[in-house]
């Protein structure tokens, strides 16, 4: 069996184990289901990383089911299935930071998911920050690849939306912040509130994206105050960062016009309103399509009045006028996916997936939308993809 490294850092007080955690020669030192306690030893492991067999791990678990996958949709035997299971081996070098970004972000869901459904545990705190720093650990290594994901995987579908508008709230904040150069403390409350604005209504939420019916009189009532609920909770649950509650408190109620003038919660407020239509223009409900990038971003762009906004202005000059993850035509005829920011907001890399006859590509293929035959045609809504997408290997165009 393969013994393999966790990386430091890789485990936390208080962490519930999903898998066992070993000695360099393959003793156990905890089983899986146990807390890692507050110990010297912990601590030490902590810093330097402890073992375990590749078997035990969801990253082994993830390796083998797309090894199976990838071997049924090409057709193989079931005979050579269940060869290659009993002898399938991972990389040796397989660490839970060497993850594929989708397999990540998936993790990285599911542990949202979990949170924002039940934030009443007295550990919420710390949970909501090692979800925070992952996050934007993974941003700022990538970022044209996180936001090609998150922006794809929220205009699929409205399944868990509240986990995925949270996490992609969370991105766009960051990206908005850095645009705007905030200082350390302003950026750390906006990006905190972003992934929490929604804390008091996340099972609301999912069960409202799901709902064909217009919104009933007690539901708009629920929606119309769940800043100040959410910020109560926060409050209760320990959060003493004035910017960071004032900022969900008011991120439905920051009305239009400039930033300079307001209160920095305001400020703030503001900031993650067009954050938070941003993500909710380019995601799905049951009862509506999601709409196409160019669109999402036209909304952003002008406020409540019709009139441009600031806020708005800078969110579409950090993320594009066709941001990644978005679908789009291009002048030679194919469709494909925006994957890197350009140069200039309306000028991405494009990674064609159809050809101009509507045929599927083999691979997908960089186009420079700088060049005149490549350039954006139109900008379209992501239903008008008919085409199963490959995560792995569109990330790797970008």
């Amino acid at each position: 069996m393969d013994l393999i490294h966790l990386p430091p850092k890789a485990l936390r007080v208080g962490q519930v184990l999903t898998f066992a955690v070993r000695d360099a020669e393959g003793k156990l030192l905890f089983a899986a289901g146990q807390v890692l306690p507050n110990t010297g030893l912990v601590h030490a492991l902590i810093e330097r990383g402890a073992y375990a067999y590749a078997h035990e791990t969801k990253e082994y678990q993830r390796a083998l089911a797309h090894k199976m996958d990838t071997m049924m949709h090409q057709g193989a035997v079931l005979a050579d299935i269940v060869k290659a299971e009993t002898q399938f081996r991972p990389d040796r070098g397989t660490r839970a930071a060497e993850l594929s970004e989708s397999a990540a972000w998936a993790d990285l869901q599911l542990h949202a998911r979990s949170l924002l459904r039940d934030p009443q545990r007295e550990d919420f705190l710390q949970r909501l920050q090692i979800l925070h720093d992952a996050a934007l650990a993974r941003l700022q290594q990538h970022p044209d690849a996180v936001l090609t994901l998150l922006i794809f995987d929220a205009s699929q579908g409205f399944q868990d939306y509240s986990s995925r508008h949270a996490l992609l709230s969370l991105v766009l904040a960051d990206l908005l912040g850095r645009q705007l150069a905030l200082g350390a403390a302003e950026q750390s409350a906006l990006t905190q509130a972003a992934l929490s604005m929604n804390l008091s209504m996340s099972v609301a939420q999912d069960r409202l994206a799901g709902q064909e019916d217009k919104l009933s009189a007690r539901q708009r009532d629920e929606l119309m105050g769940h800043g100040d609920r959410s910020a109560e909770l926060l409050r209760k649950l320990g959060v003493s960062d004035e910017l960071w509650l004032g900022a969900v408190r008011l991120h439905h109620d920051a009305g239009p016009g400039p930033l300079q003038g307001r209160a920095p919660a305001e400020q703030l407020a503001r900031l993650l309103r067009r954050v938070d239509i941003f993500g909710a223009r380019l995601s799905p409900r049951r009862s509506r399509k999601a709409m196409a990038g160019a669109a999402a971003a036209r909304a952003v762009f002008l406020d409540e009045l019709q009139q441009p906004d600031p806020a708005g202005a800078a969110l579409i000059k950090a993320v594009g006028l066709y941001p990644p993850g978005s679908l789009v035509r291009l002048a030679n005829g194919e469709l494909g996916i925006v994957v890197k920011r350009g140069h200039s907001a309306n000028e991405p890399i494009v990674a064609a997936l159809l050809g101009k006859s509507g045929a599927p590509l083999s691979d997908p293929v960089p186009r420079d939308t700088r060049l005149a035959s490549q350039a954006i045609a139109a900008s379209l809504a992501p239903h008008e993809l008919k085409l199963f997408v490959n995560m792995d290997k569109l990330l790797k165009v970008s």
